[in-house]
């Protein structure tokens, strides 16, 4: 064999196995999302009953969510802060709940929920409902489920970037009108957050459970974290997850705001469009394990193919 044969040979061995490692990265190496498990995870929440800050579903909550992460994850710890909420005002020990994966790879993405619900049915149609703490199988619990069923994935799957799950606490226990006391637990974190542990970016999900699950990009998110936003979209896209529509959403106050305040590009996958929204009528037969679905998969496919933004 001449050397211009020798050379298009070694060329062409070359260009088959740089297709076989395109092909495993886009396929075999991301893991499956087990929606099934998910919905089993959003179920148990609710099972415990509200977790509304100061009940004894709340602490049963956090031994929950503690004692799961702690099957997969290398490292989880609580953070706890004081959290200031109600009229007239009370106060509680509230608990973020962090999970650490592969913790020393220096590149690192953010995966976050909030796990405390309503204390108050305030929105509830029913008056004599407003004091009644909400179930919160949606809000709450969806977010939460997807993060659960990542974990398991992360404990038996090596990720190309390290990953942090935080599930906050104090989310939702603020007060018309009172900016501030909405997202505490978000805002502790970021606070407190150490510099070598700042992530890349970051992705929070909540109320994404519903079973007419419609996601847009919400306005803060696109405004301070667009290339998140478009990688999320186009692996959505790419998945043929319809949930997703490229329509421009609202602009929410969420966790994922004290986040962005500290320059930590962070966007959030929210379903605003939810009739049982601070009710007591927020129950797992309102949500759909294919919307969870959805969402866990695109979460995966950015941890799995993750190459940069």
């Amino acid at each position: 064999m001449d050397k211009k044969n020798i050379i298009r040979s070694f060329l062409l061995l070359m260009f088959v196995a740089g297709l076989s490692c395109a092909s495993a990265r886009a396929g075999a190496e991301v893991p499956e999302f087990d929606s099934q498990k998910a919905f089993a995870f959003l179920v148990r929440q609710c099972e415990i009953g509200p977790r509304n800050p100061g009940s004894e579903g709340h602490r049963k909550g956090r031994d929950y969510l503690q004692a799961t992460l702690a099957q997969y994850a290398d490292s989880v710890r609580t953070q706890p802060f004081p959290l200031r909420f109600g009229r007239p005002e009370q106060t509680e020990e509230a608990y973020n709940i962090i999970a650490r994966f592969q913790p020393g790879k220096k590149e690192r993405i953010l995966l976050c929920a909030h796990w405390d619900t309503r204390p108050w049915a305030d929105e509830d149609p029913d008056p004599k409902n407003h004091d009644t703490p909400v179930l919160g199988a949606n809000d709450g619990a969806s977010g939460v489920a997807v993060l659960l069923e990542v974990a398991r994935l992360l404990h038996k799957h090596k990720a190309p970037v390290g990953v942090d799950i935080v599930l906050f606490d104090g989310e939702d226990a603020g007060t018309s009108g009172s900016m501030n006391s909405w997202a505490q637990g978000s805002q502790y974190f970021a606070r407190t957050l150490a510099p070598q542990d700042r992530p890349i970016f970051g992705v929070l999900i909540d109320m994404i459970g519903d079973a007419d699950l419609v996601i847009t990009k919400e306005a803060n998110s696109l405004a301070a974290a667009r290339p998140v936003v478009e990688k999320v979209w186009k692996i959505a896209q790419d998945l043929g997850c319809t949930a997703f529509k490229p329509e421009l959403g609202s602009s929410i106050m969420d966790d994922h705001i004290p986040l962005l305040q500290i320059g930590i590009p962070c966007i959030d996958l929210i379903d605003l469009d939810y009739p049982y929204w601070h009710t007591i009528s927020d129950t797992p037969d309102k949500c759909s394990a294919s919307s969870l679905d959805q969402v866990g998969r695109v979460l995966v496919h950015l941890i799995y193919t993750h190459e940069g933004i």
